[in-house]
């Protein structure tokens, strides 16, 4: 439904009874009513009445199928920061639980991530103790968030660009570490719109022109993978789709290339009710195709940290169109769509023991990181070492933070520090030891850059390196040497000539 349709009340009421079937639908009206009555004249920059905005959060929170204090929470999550309301008032109404949870919301409410790093790192601390004081704090604000994410166009270009940036930096990492995969890809897709616009346009345009290709393409495999893993007894639930605009976008900054050279854009997901299937399936994709050397990942035998579980592969269609398949179980799909939140479903009057979940236990880390570090700018280096699993985050002997894709190396580190200290670098020590150039770099690593005057790039660099700047830089140098080259040859030939 989302921005489609102004969301009711009742749709609210309906989509609660779908999983809590006794669920206090007084308690829930008389919440509905409570924030109706506050937020009353208030008009947000869309012209619509403010109240379609916590109904909104409520309705994304009862889709994640959470417990009636965190749906109740999405509809009051405002009022003690926009209305006259305290908390107090709201525990005589609605009990501690409620009233503990929107104030911590709103605590949230009032940082504000400036430019300034101490300021910046000082917020982030807060709210991330807020956070660990009541995980579902963060549920929330992660729904508020991408409530006003999908109304971004009604603001102004700086504004569109300020909530942009801090969604990519904060919120978006903040769901991926906690698991909650199907929120962290459309923040990021609402933030490409915003930041890149040009980018994602032009992405939007290419994917657009594909499509009727793609449909018939994604319908012509589901049957081939339909027919053959029933073929084999194998029961599954396949879908197929294009994949997320921020992972291609991501895919061509780091490769460098234009958007009409990316052809590996389709992904298939295929669940299957046990472990053994999900392994039987992979064997099942490698006998129709041939599969993408260095491609296949085994995140079953080994989860991400933030518990997600799922083969991956990808394979060459016999039209010469790569494509991805993940392959997981029906549970771990439901992990990796909803990661922490999934702790906070209603379950049969219960929630579920959450003890030993890495994702709760991550929170526990960062109170013991908090209360080691004095200074908030070393404690937001920390967390976000944490928070960014896909990039590696390493350190120039001085301090300086250079951030690279997974996979990156000293010579895309020499590139980052300054072109010249690339072009002529021979060496890395990396925390102290010497490494060869082609080592990846890992989360936390001190970086020396070795450099010599006579030193210049090797074509060999081509191989290993995985930045876009490096890469253009050592072409660039490989090629205007070959020119110079050729000249000096040029003029050795006509010299000769000439004698």
């Amino acid at each position: 439904m989302g921005s489609e349709a102004l969301i009711r009340i009742e749709d609210i009421q309906e989509q609660v009874l779908s999983y809590m079937p006794d669920a206090d639908l007084e308690l829930l009206r008389r919440a509905y009513v409570f924030s109706a009555m506050e937020h009353r004249g208030q008009v947000r920059s869309s012209g619509e009445a403010y109240l379609t905005h916590p109904l909104e959060v409520a309705y994304i929170l009862a889709e994640l199928r959470l417990d009636l204090t965190c749906v109740i929470a999405g509809l009051l999550h405002d009022v003690i920061e926009d209305t006259l309301t305290t908390r107090e008032v709201l525990e005589e109404y609605f009990g501690k639980d409620i009233a503990h949870l929107v104030e911590g919301l709103s605590k949230i409410s009032r940082i504000a991530f400036t430019s300034r790093e101490e300021a910046q790192a000082e917020n982030f601390r807060k709210m991330m103790l807020a956070m660990v004081d009541d995980i579902r704090v963060i549920l929330v604000k992660l729904a508020d968030r991408l409530h006003n994410m999908r109304t971004l166009e009604h603001l102004s270009s700086r504004q569109q660009q300020r909530i942009a940036l801090e969604t990519m930096e904060i919120y978006a990492p903040i769901a991926n570490r906690l698991g909650m995969g199907k929120i962290k890809s459309e923040l990021e897709d609402l933030c490409l719109k915003y930041l890149d616009p040009s980018g994602y346009a032009s992405l939007v345009s290419a994917l657009e022109e594909r499509r009727k290709i793609s449909d018939d393409f994604i319908q012509e495999i589901r049957q081939t993978l339909e027919s053959k893993l029933t073929e084999q007894g194998i029961p599954c639930e396949i879908t197929g789709r294009i994949k997320h605009l921020t992972s291609l976008y991501k895919k061509l900054r780091v490769q460098g290339i234009d958007v009409s050279q990316v052809y590996d854009y389709l992904a298939f997901r295929i669940l299957t009710p046990t472990v053994k299937d999900c392994y039987a399936a992979l064997g099942t994709i490698h006998s129709l195709w041939r599969p993408v050397p260095g491609r296949i990942k085994d995140f079953i035998a080994m989860p991400k940290p933030n518990m997600y579980q799922s083969l991956h592969t990808s394979v060459m269609s016999d039209k010469g169109q790569p494509f991805e398949v993940q392959i997981r179980t029906p549970e771990m799909h439901r992990i990796a769509e909803e990661g922490i939140a999934a702790h906070w479903k209603y379950k049969e009057g219960k929630k579920v023991k959450a003890g030993e979940d890495p994702n709760i236990q991550w929170l526990r880390q960062i109170m013991e990181w908090q209360q080691e570090m004095r200074d908030p700018r070393e404690f937001l280096k920390m967390v976000k070492l944490d928070l960014y699993p896909e990039e590696v985050y390493a350190f120039t002997p001085q301090g300086q933070v250079k951030s690279f894709p997974r996979g990156a190396t000293p010579v895309d580190f020499a590139y980052s520090v300054h072109t010249e200290v690339g072009h002529h670098c021979y060496g890395a020590r990396v925390n102290g030891k010497l490494v060869p150039l082609k080592t990846a770099l890992n989360n936390g690593d001190i970086v020396e850059i070795l450099t010599s005057p006579s030193h210049r790039p090797s074509q060999d660099w081509l191989s290993f390196v995985v930045t876009s700047r490096a890469r253009s830089k050592i072409r660039q140098w490989l090629n205007t040497d070959r020119r110079d080259s050729s000249i000096q040859l040029g003029k050795s030939l006509v010299e000769r000539e000439l004698k």
